[in-house]
């Protein structure tokens, strides 16, 4: 029997888990990848982003430290009043960990017996690949099975355009030295909503703009309420409903100008537009691939294309543009593709999270979807203040929310506002993924004190509805 020949382009989460799984089914694997293995996820987004919030999260702890009674004192003995950030330092330790983790992931590759061909790869038909390489040369792949994790660039206007100094997409700002003297973030779904939220907490004054009547549109709203009530208390500056028209700069100063006339001046402006796919100029379309109006590749939930033999994954296709979902479509592709055991993307067990101050994690079915009748499920809010871990963290903001259908008690979404929220998330989404009740969610032991207390508590109170 002949091996399969499998051909990725783009390393990202979506290209080199599926290589993985690919090799460890015993195919031939190549991956064509221009940019470094990783990805955006590894080099300029999800790794370098979530290393910037770190240092932010060990700066907003300590700004609270004088509430549980930890002080700072200088040399001489007088008391510290202020905290500061060397922005140098932590984005050339981002940049490193990146570089570091993107090493790690090619060595991993090679272990496994995957070849990575550094170029750019487009289609020539849907069963080759020619990948043009770094000397301008070209080497053409045959292959039974092509998967595309292209991935995405951050979306810019005309009106908008980056300089790579004072006006900055989410990719460029790991290039900042100085240390902005006031920041606007133009943009409040996630990207910008995170990015506001580590800035702030480094300590630097921040204007974000945004186009919707509140933070974090998409999200659940009782969660976007308490973050930006969190974000407007620790001195943020936010404009809702204000949508930019264009940003510009003079000498040092970036001036924002919305619709309605009113202009915005700071020293540096990041902007969070959203995110266009990379699938121009890749022979897609005549491959038989077919794109929607924006530019994101049509897939199937086994991450099928309408090319046969061709796969997409990731943030290319549109589909929940999420590092964990990336790399789980290219997982399915293989899996299919090799004929291994497969079961189809199913979003609503995928759980995600805003990583800002408080953090924000959901699992399943939402609020909005209750209220607006897409699904019956009856709705527990517990907040964190009554929690006795997060009393003696000191520790007032966030809730646990828990949706259970009426009836059967089974757990089918949550919302998790608080610190580490990301990893408070876990159990209910074992909980949602098995089809677990509240009632089974409630007696499984945790341990006393500590904030998972609350998603059982949250649980028990489910108990009768």
């Amino acid at each position: 029997m002949s091996t399969e020949r499998v051909v990725i382009i783009g390393g990202g989460p979506g290209g080199y888990e599926a290589a993985h799984v690919a090799a460890q089914l015993g195919a031939e694997v190549t991956i064509v990848d221009s940019d470094g293995v990783g990805g955006s996820a590894v080099l300029t987004d999800c790794v370098p982003s979530k290393t910037l919030i770190a240092t932010a999260e060990v700066m907003s702890e300590l700004s609270g430290a004088s509430e549980l009674g930890v002080s700072f004192h200088d040399n001489e003995g007088d008391a510290a009043t202020s905290i500061r950030v060397d922005l140098a330092k932590v984005n050339a330790r981002v940049k490193q960990l990146a570089t570091d983790q993107s090493s790690d992931i090619e060595r991993r590759l090679t272990r496994d017996g995957v070849t990575v061909l550094h170029g750019r790869g487009r289609l020539d038909g849907p069963n080759r690949v020619v990948a043009t390489l770094p000397d301008g040369t070209e080497q053409s792949l045959d292959a039974d099975a092509i998967l595309l994790a292209t991935g995405a660039a951050p979306r810019t206007l005309p009106t908008a355009q980056p300089d790579g100094e004072r006006i900055l997409t989410w990719e460029q700002v790991y290039d900042l030295t100085e240390v902005p003297t006031n920041l606007i973030v133009v943009g409040s779904g996630v990207t910008g909503a995170e990015f506001a939220s580590a800035y702030l907490n480094l300590g630097i004054p921040v204007t974000l703009v945004s186009s919707r009547d509140r933070v974090l549109p998409g999200e659940d709203a009782d969660a976007a309420a308490v973050l930006e009530d969190v974000l407007k208390r620790r001195g943020m500056t936010v404009l809702s409903k204000s949508r930019m028209e264009s940003v510009t700069r003079t000498g040092d100063t970036v001036t924002v100008t919305l619709t309605d006339g009113r202009t915005v001046e700071g020293s540096h402006c990041i902007l969070a537009l959203g995110s266009v796919p990379n699938t121009t100029d890749m022979g897609l379309e005549e491959a038989g691939v077919v794109l929607n109006d924006g530019g994101f590749v049509y897939v199937d939930r086994v991450s099928r294309t309408a090319a046969r033999g061709v796969y997409a994954a990731g943030d290319c296709t549109g589909v929940l543009m999420l590092a964990s979902v990336a790399a789980m479509q290219g997982r399915i592709a293989m899996w299919h593709f090799l004929g291994d055991t497969v079961h189809p993307l199913d979003l609503k067990k995928v759980s995600s999270n805003v990583f800002t101050a408080p953090e924000i994690a959901t699992v399943g079915w939402s609020q909005q979807a209750v209220d607006a009748g897409e699904m019956q499920a009856e709705v527990v809010m517990l907040p964190l203040s009554g929690n006795p871990r997060a009393k003696m963290q000191g520790v007032r903001d966030g809730f646990v929310k828990l949706l259970c259908r009426p009836g059967t008690g089974i757990v089918v979404g949550g919302v998790v506002v608080g610190p580490r929220a990301s990893e408070l998330i876990h159990p209910v989404s074992i909980a949602v993924a098995e089809s677990l009740t509240a009632d089974q969610l409630a007696q499984a032991f945790t341990v006393y004190p500590s904030m998972s207390g609350s998603i059982a508590e949250a649980a028990r109170r489910l108990h009768h509805v």
